[in-house]
């Protein structure tokens, strides 16, 4: 059940993202932002996939990194990088909010608080560990996805983004999973080689939608 949900689950976060790239720029910012977001709300729920246990989120990592190649490819590398900060911006009240909302003392009739905190507790940790190696892979991703398309004219916007997207995903789980995840979840080896085997999975299935985005691009260029 659970990897049907998955395959599911990649579907709709990578149609979306299509559907962002569809509305303009500023949805497409707003919609990796987004991700962003969930990636470290949903980080902590591990579940069984095919024998091996990862966490629920990779889905969100990759879907925010897709998002910025298009961005990089369609409207520029400023873009890009007003992208990237409003990611940041995002993700620092997200965790400004999670430890405020903990802070309210909660009415003898709440029953939700003690899953806030379970939820939000870890939220200052895994924030510093999802921004520095967000801010290191977003940058190695944005220079390599510039090189590839500067200096090899051939490599197509597929092959550019699989060979961005398997360098950046397998640095940003390395550096994710010791710094935000050592201690909270285990075996962390095992996290560590699903959770870039399903980013594999993942990237490979995208290949078809950067594909569609050409022509929705091209749609989008066309009179009404």
């Amino acid at each position: 059940m659970n990897e049907l949900l998955f395959f599911i689950h990649v579907l709709i976060v990578f149609a979306f993202t299509i559907g962002a790239l569809r509305l303009g720029q500023d949805a497409i910012i707003a919609w990796i932002s987004l991700q962003a977001v969930l990636a470290n709300l949903f980080v902590l729920k591990q579940m069984t996939f095919f024998g091996f246990h990862i966490t629920c989120s990779d889905v969100f990592a990759i879907g925010n990194i897709f998002g910025l190649n298009l961005i990089r490819e369609y409207f520029g590398k400023q873009v890009a990088k007003k992208a990237s900060w409003t990611c940041f911006f995002s993700m620092i009240f997200f965790v400004m909010m999670a430890q405020l909302h903990l802070l309210y003392k909660p009415s003898p009739f709440d029953r939700a608080q003690s899953a806030y905190e379970v939820l939000l507790s870890p939220s200052p940790r895994l924030l510093f560990a999802s921004l520095f190696s967000f801010y290191i892979v977003q940058r190695v991703d944005l220079r390599l996805f510039h090189y590839l398309k500067e200096n090899l004219a051939r490599v197509s916007l597929v092959g550019r983004n699989l060979i961005s997207l398997i360098f950046s995903q397998l640095l940003d789980t390395l550096l994710f999973s010791f710094l935000g995840l050592f201690g909270l979840l285990s075996p962390l080896w095992d996290v560590i080689t699903m959770s870039f085997l399903v980013k594999l999975a993942i990237i490979s299935s995208s290949i078809p939608l950067l594909i569609l985005s050409k022509r929705i691009v091209h749609l989008k260029k066309e009179p009404s």
